[in-house]
């Protein structure tokens, strides 16, 4: 596993969600209640964007055609999606947000 930096605890506002692009990856950051949950940005539906959607609770709704996550899982809440979004442990280290992933395979690079 590797640690990915997205950003300072303070650039996401209580209730809201901000989209991140680090290394590669298009996530979106939630805070709910000073809590941090890392989804990927874009629904498994089709074009919407999640960091843009309305997050309620532990919810996130996608802007596109108002499917519904739960920001903790990934698992869809409301359809019309009914494909997961992915979802990254999330680890705070001071006011940083930092997502674990895991690494390629050396297998791979064969």
């Amino acid at each position: 596993m590797s640690l990915i930096e997205l950003c300072g605890t303070g650039e996401v506002p209580e209730g809201e969600s901000k989209l991140v692009e680090a290394e590669g990856l298009e996530v979106a950051v939630h805070n709910v209640d000073g809590e941090f949950y890392v989804t990927d940005e874009h629904c498994t539906h089709g074009p919407g964007s999640l960091s843009e959607g309305f997050l309620e609770g532990y919810e996130i709704e996608c802007d596109f055609h108002q499917g519904r996550y739960d920001v903790r899982t990934g698992e869809v809440t409301s359809p019309p999606p009914w494909v997961p979004v992915r979802s990254y442990p999330v680890v705070l280290d001071g006011d940083r947000v930092l997502i674990e992933v895991e690494e390629p395979s050396a297998a791979a690079s064969g």
